[in-house]
């Protein structure tokens, strides 16, 4: 499952990512199905120009698989891609510089706020267009190496990362792993440098599963001292990868060969899994408190005790305008957003990343939210 990750780590240090279509031309627009997300072609013109969007590097592999995808139908379309970060990709949509920003978090009133300048009417809006959990990575020399999990609850996660507990063989650690024998190795904590969504999806997850053990408010930017901080979701597998005894923390499609953390859910440890995913997605309810209009906004249930759940997970959004001072753009970010979250769309993410497909009871409102996007 764990696709060419190293190469597409690699990729994110590089900037603005161009890909060139390859495929034939074909019909974009994309029909919605039974259960509110698009299966199939109908016929439009297709999309030209050249098209910019920033931000969330855990979108990134998905967003590869996306280009070529939709480049297969509309040859051309340029589009370039910048995995420079959700915060940094959001800040570059609020100068107008991008089409589109993809971001691990959702939009703040602020930023909702902001847009209004950047639209041509109206404000910004937020759906989400890919799910994937968020591994707890490891290298640990004898367990990692082995290809073996290490079992752990949000508590035991949560001191780790705020330097409560500083080495492998920890009681708190080794009693919920009787079966191995743990080292006394340092931990050492690889965390995000830069402002990143993923950050925020991933304490996120703290607050609501372990409130005792970590006092920090919610953030993009990493709370503590602990550790050492890597620039973007590549920047931390490298240095994860790096010296034994490290521990960090990233989208699943860019897991590669480090072990992973199996998590606590109720009595069970479940590991990582796209399933895992999807099922605390479809044990979680949407935030009625988001401001705006369009908006579908996620509010992930981190206490769920549904079988199977894997309860880390972040969703990811694409933001765009309802209406653009620019029709080539709101063209273009209509077309593109029918297409990733079509049914043909997240299957070349799931493919390519190993993400968890939208589930049924969010594309009905998705499609919606795109349609409304003014193209004339």
């Amino acid at each position: 499952m764990r696709k060419n990750v190293l190469v597409r780590s690699i990729a994110a240090l590089s900037g603005i990512v161009m890909l060139a279509g390859l495929a034939a031309c074909g019909d974009n627009t994309a029909s919605t199905s039974s259960n509110g997300s698009s299966s199939s072609a109908t016929k439009s013109e297709p999309v030209s120009g050249d098209f910019q969007g920033a931000g969330a590097s855990s979108q990134q592999a998905a967003v590869e698989a996306w280009i070529a995808g939709f480049q297969g139908n509309n040859p051309d379309a340029k589009i370039a891609y910048n995995p420079s970060g959700s915060g940094a990709g959001v800040s570059t949509f609020l100068t107008g510089a991008t089409a589109w920003a993809g971001s691990d978090k959702a939009l703040s009133d602020d930023e909702v706020s902001q847009s209004k300048a950047v639209c041509a009417s109206g404000a910004a809006f937020d759906v989400p267009v890919y799910i994937s959990p968020i591994a707890v990575v490891f290298n640990l020399k004898g367990v990692s190496d082995a290809g073996k999990h290490i079992n752990m609850d949000a508590s035991t996660i949560a001191k780790i990362f705020d330097g409560k507990i500083t080495t492998w063989n920890d009681d708190a650690i080794q009693s919920q792993n009787k079966d191995l024998k743990l080292p006394a190795t340092p931990i050492t904590v690889v965390h995000r440098s830069d402002k990143s969504g993923t950050t925020q999806n991933f304490v996120s997850y703290f607050k609501d599963a372990a409130p005792n053990d970590w006092s920090y408010d919610l953030s993009e930017n990493w709370p503590n001292s602990v550790g050492q901080g890597a620039k973007g979701t590549s920047g931390v597998i490298s240095t994860v990868q790096q010296a034994d005894g490290t521990i960090g923390y990233a989208d699943f499609s860019q897991v590669g060969k480090l072990g992973t953390v199996a998590v606590k859910v109720g009595d069970s440890y479940n590991e990582i899994s796209a399933e895992g995913g999807s099922k605390v997605i479809e044990d979680s309810k949407l935030d009625d408190t988001a401001t705006g209009e369009n908006r579908v906004v996620v509010k992930i249930n981190h206490e769920t005790e549904a079988k199977g759940a894997y309860p880390i997970v972040l969703v990811s959004y694409m933001i765009a305008c309802p209406a653009y001072k620019d029709a080539k753009n709101a063209e273009f970010a209509k077309s593109w957003l029918t297409y990733v979250t079509s049914d043909d769309g997240q299957k070349a993410a799931q493919d390519a990343a190993s993400s968890a497909p939208l589930p049924s009871s969010l594309t009905s409102k998705i499609t919606k939210s795109i349609e409304a996007i003014k193209t004339k």
